[in-house]
């Protein structure tokens, strides 16, 4: 006899920092929003779950299954009152001993997505992009928020900002756009950008020519995802530039509150390459980032 795969939903990284708590009330408004329940995780990380292995005494254990069921309390309430109070979804809490990157990875086959804070505390992450966020964009089977622990964007103002360029990624990147610009009820800005300047400026090269084709084809890409989503007003963006550069300034000046970006993408003029585009992108952008990672 079967046992049932237990619903995870979006599944939540928690450590007690400040991105992780923007990063519990960011993903507790969106479960609530797509009406599935929320995850609230914490890997434990003993000495035991890193290479190599070290002995450690029990109180080093207490200690940290204690802060383990304190960061989860404090989440859970966070994201409890972050919900609407005719929204609420399930709230289930989870912890393992394990490296978090590893531990989020393997539950991203069974989430609809994972969401992590831009940079942990402790033995968790450090750096601009702390290093668990930046292995599990890299590795989950899901897409990936990454949020950062500035004050959150109102979900009610400011466009959603999607980068495509015609790949698979770019594809899944604009599903979840028009899906997000839907539910929170505002505008989506889809940016196309040529990136290969040096093409560009070839004195032959007829720029307008190139411009018209490219803005045919970006209508013909947005216009099945019009029929699906006739509430969307979405405004195009048509730029001779670099991707990463005009999608950060674009987030800044349209006051996007989120941005949403393709894994990887086709090569030559409008890669959205993850270490590139996508990678500067995450370490750049002040507001929430959705990696789309496919399942």
């Amino acid at each position: 006899m079967s046992t049932p795969v237990k619903q995870l939903g979006i599944v939540v990284a928690v450590d007690g920092s400040p991105a992780s708590n923007a990063a519990g009330v960011w993903a507790a408004r969106d479960a609530a929003m797509h009406n599935i329940p929320l995850t609230l995780f914490h890997a434990v990380v003993t000495p035991t779950t890193t290479w190599p292995p070290v002995p450690y005494p029990d109180s080093l254990l207490v200690k940290l299954e204690d802060d383990c069921r304190r960061h989860l309390a404090h989440t859970f309430k966070l994201a409890e009152e972050a919900m609407p109070a005719n929204r609420k979804v399930a709230i289930a809490k989870e912890s393992v001993y394990s490296t978090p990157a590893l531990a989020l990875i393997k539950m991203s086959d069974q989430a609809e997505m994972i969401v992590v804070g831009s940079a942990g505390r402790g033995l968790l992450a450090r750096g601009v992009l702390g290093s668990v966020s930046s292995t599990v964009v890299r590795h989950a089977n899901c897409p990936v928020a990454v949020i950062r622990d500035e004050d959150l964007p109102d979900p009610q103002h400011g466009p959603v900002l999607v980068g495509i360029d015609g790949s698979p990624a770019s594809e899944l990147a604009t599903a979840i756009a028009f899906d997000q610009a839907s539910r929170r009820g505002v505008d989506l800005v889809a940016l196309h950008a040529w990136s290969d300047v040096a093409i560009l400026e070839l004195p032959p090269f007829d720029w307008e020519a190139v411009e018209a084709e490219a803005a045919r084809s970006l209508t013909e890409r947005l216009a099945g995802w019009h029929e699906r989503y006739p509430d969307v007003m979405v405004r195009r963006l048509l730029v001779r530039d670099l991707p990463a550069q005009q999608i950060i300034q674009q987030a800044k000046s349209l006051e996007a509150q989120l941005v949403v970006v393709g894994s990887h993408g086709r090569g030559g003029l409008t890669g959205l390459i993850l270490g590139s585009v996508s990678n500067t992108v995450l370490h750049s952008v002040k507001v929430p980032v959705i990696v789309a990672r496919p399942k």
